[in-house]
């Protein structure tokens, strides 16, 4: 059990027994006793729980047991994941249109309710006081997810008319939905291109239309997928993986040493308290947006072809301002 369990654990112990020993402890919570002794500071010093220890009984106990009151656990929720878990789920299920799912979204939400509600607070204080802000994100038409959607859970292809927002036109391609990808607040079809003969990424939003086509969808392979996924830095995917070194500096590495750019990175801290973070890339886009939004803070050290198209851009950007 994770740290927030352990927690209810033992306050649920020192409820309902006038005092528990530290052997019945690691057993219930089956830890050591140095993990126990930490999470007893913790809940004394952090979370203002009264526990004290009664020689006489040879256990913990709460000191306000002995008055006949309740002790509660100030302030404790769920973990970070569980809480983002949970209030996605909301956000998503709030958002939704009127549709098939509609009669079983009701019920879905009051039990949404009742599991937030199981965190000691009320589902309404919730909502009210943590939020989640989803910045940036492109709608999708529900009739072509829809399509999308059946093509890819039916094996079948699609025929798609695309928009290229960096050539600013329209292409037609014949293509076979391998997986949705939700990506920073957006939609992708990750899916085989017949015409390039190979894995492409296509955002949802930029589908202008999609229909059904009457042949069997061409298998990628889970290694291949897996790869398609992971392999480059953010959406895009290719081939040909290169690596980014970006130098950021002593103030910037405070924050970026507690970032995740990419499952595979590498962080190494300098000695002037700079510090080196190493990517994968097969695509330049991506990484150069993310690169470009930290200003004057980082530096590309490799590749020079990088390096060189992160400071053609700062030079274009800079004329706006003369």
């Amino acid at each position: 059990m994770d740290r927030t369990e352990r927690f209810y654990k033992i306050d649920n112990l020192l409820h309902v027994n006038s005092a528990v020993s530290i052997d019945r402890f690691l057993r219930e919570l089956e830890v050591s006793r140095a993990t126990f002794k930490r999470d007893i500071e913790y809940m004394r010093d952090r979370l203002n729980a009264p526990i004290e220890w009664d020689r006489s009984q040879g256990g913990y106990r709460y000191a306000n047991n002995q008055t006949g009151k309740q002790q509660s656990l100030p302030g404790l929720w769920f973990n970070a994941s569980e809480a983002y878990a949970l209030l996605m789920m909301q956000a998503l299920l709030s958002e939704m249109q009127p549709g098939l799912l509609g009669p079983h979204i009701a019920p879905l939400k009051a039990r949404l309710r009742a599991v937030i509600e199981s965190g000691q607070h009320t589902a309404g204080d919730v909502e009210t006081r943590v939020k989640l802000l989803n910045v940036a994100a492109r709608p999708v038409t529900d009739k072509n997810f829809e399509v999308v959607a059946a093509a890819l859970l039916g094996r079948q292809r699609l025929q798609i008319r695309y928009y290229s927002r960096a050539r600013n036109d329209f292409s037609e391609r014949e293509v076979s939905p391998q997986l949705l990808l939700h990506h920073r607040g957006n939609w992708y079809l990750g899916a085989w291109c017949h015409q390039q003969d190979a894995m492409r990424s296509f955002s949802m939003d930029a589908i202008d239309q999609a229909s059904l086509v009457a042949k069997t969808s061409k298998s990628v392979g889970k290694k291949e997928l897996d790869g398609f996924v992971g392999q480059g830095y953010g959406i895009f995917a290719g081939s040909k993986v290169q690596w980014a070194k970006l130098r950021f500096t002593q103030e910037r590495a405070r924050w970026v040493s507690r970032e995740l750019w990419h499952p595979k990175q590498k962080l190494t801290p300098q000695k002037d308290g700079s510090l080196l973070m190493e990517v994968p890339f097969t695509d330049v886009r991506e990484l150069s947006m993310d690169i470009l939004r930290q200003g004057r803070h980082v530096e590309v050290v490799e590749p020079p072809q990088l390096r060189e198209q992160v400071a053609a851009e700062l030079r274009m950007a800079l004329k706006q301002y003369r």
